[in-house]
């Protein structure tokens, strides 16, 4: 280091400071020369010595906090954060304790629909182009069958989506059932607070005259709790077997029209003549035209002609009424008879009536809802409407 005693002294009023000792550590020296000899430089906090110029070299940040621009994959694009704050997820966290799991299937589902419109829309894409492709190829005849292709492949698409459309009623379905499970969980809540309450009373204040009446609303909460229960348990039961006979029942009919669609498509290809040919000579001229649409027709005959066949569900929750309980009493009915719709044998699944598709095929679908709608449910309904009516009336 440079001697301190070698620094000129500009100012009368230095020559009366004291000199840098020898025994000062370096960083008390370099201070002692900021303060003194250089006061520029301590103005600005800097601390350098005076053989060193006064430009101090840009210093680098951490790897951890420089800026990840221009990093990634794209330029320009910022990477989006790890977690994203949405109204979804805080809907996920005031969900009640009960209902958290179900939730969480729910919305996965729904991420799970939105892939398989995705994959749809994709697929439409692919076809389209397929054709595009096969029309440049100037072949006569990969043109005519990358076309007929491109549109069985753009039905077999369209499948994807009424299956995405099947798999959104199953969604609500179990929505009843979460919505079951939260209009639950107060009832239990209330029954442990109320225990909880007695119990402190009785270590804090065993004489004490409100631990009769906590017993008392205990009594009370373990009744509506009963209730709350089964009715829980058999909206469960119900509700469970109806979403998951829409879920099975579309996915067989989906897989089953995406088989037809392609066989059909394999015999398209049986019409490509692919026998080799040596320099010089040409295809012969592509004489299966009406082949190819006879291949399409038939497609069409064998989609509009489809049903679905599949092993009944089995379903004893017809008879349950008002309230979710079994052969609960309704106004108008008679003493000794239920409520409930006749128990239905079975469950079949119904199929969503298209107009149009890439093949010209209107579907002729039958079938009933599963689970019809109750007599109870109904007659429920009706009369929480005539109140209704009655107040705008009055008003």
């Amino acid at each position: 280091m440079r001697s301190f005693r070698a620094t000129p002294m500009t100012s009368p009023g230095l020559a009366r400071l004291p000199q840098a000792d020898p025994r000062f550590p370096k960083l008390k020296q370099q201070l002692f020369t900021a303060r003194y000899v250089n006061p520029g430089n301590f103005a600005i906090g800097l601390a350098i010595p005076t053989e060193r110029p006064t430009q101090t070299p840009k210093q680098q940040l951490p790897t951890r906090f420089r800026s990840k621009k221009g990093s990634g994959s794209g330029s320009g694009e910022k990477s989006a954060p790890k977690h994203r704050f949405t109204m979804a997820s805080l809907r996920g966290t005031q969900q009640p304790e009960l209902s958290k799991k179900l939730f969480k299937i729910i919305k996965s589902e729904n991420h799970a629909i939105g892939a398989y419109e995705a994959a749809a829309r994709e697929r439409v894409g692919i076809a389209q182009q397929l054709s595009e492709w096969g029309e440049a190829t100037e072949d006569e005849t990969i043109s005519e069958i990358s076309d007929k292709l491109g549109v069985l492949l753009a039905e077999i698409a369209e499948q994807e989506d009424i299956y995405a459309q099947a798999l959104e009623e199953y969604r609500g379905v179990l929505k009843q059932i979460r919505n079951t499970e939260s209009s639950v969980q107060p009832s239990r809540d209330h029954k442990t607070k109320v225990s909880d309450e007695i119990a402190k009373l009785k270590y804090k204040e065993p004489q004490s005259t409100k631990i009769v009446q906590l017993e008392q609303e205990l009594v009370r909460a373990e009744a509506q709790s009963l209730v709350a229960e089964a009715q829980l348990s058999n909206i469960t039961r119900q509700k469970f077997k109806e979403a998951y006979d829409h879920h099975f029942a579309a996915t067989i009919e989906r897989a089953e029209k995406q088989i037809i669609l392609a066989k059909h498509a394999r015999r398209l290809l049986n019409l490509v003549d692919d026998t080799p040919i040596v320099p010089g000579d040409v295809h012969p001229p592509f004489a299966e035209v009406e082949a190819a649409r006879q291949v399409l027709t038939d497609a069409e005959d064998d989609l509009r002609h489809y049903q679905l066949d599949v092993e009944p569900i089995h379903s004893n929750a017809g008879n349950l009424g008002v309230g979710a309980m079994p052969g609960a009493p309704v106004p108008g009915v008679g003493a000794g008879e239920t409520s409930g719709a006749p128990v239905p044998e079975s469950t079949t699944y119904e199929s969503t009536v298209r107009n149009e598709s890439p093949v010209g095929v209107q579907y002729d679908k039958a079938g009933s809802a599963p689970y019809p709608l109750e007599e109870a449910d109904r007659v429920e309904r009706q009369q929480q409407e005539v109140p209704r009516q009655e107040v705008s009336n009055v008003a």
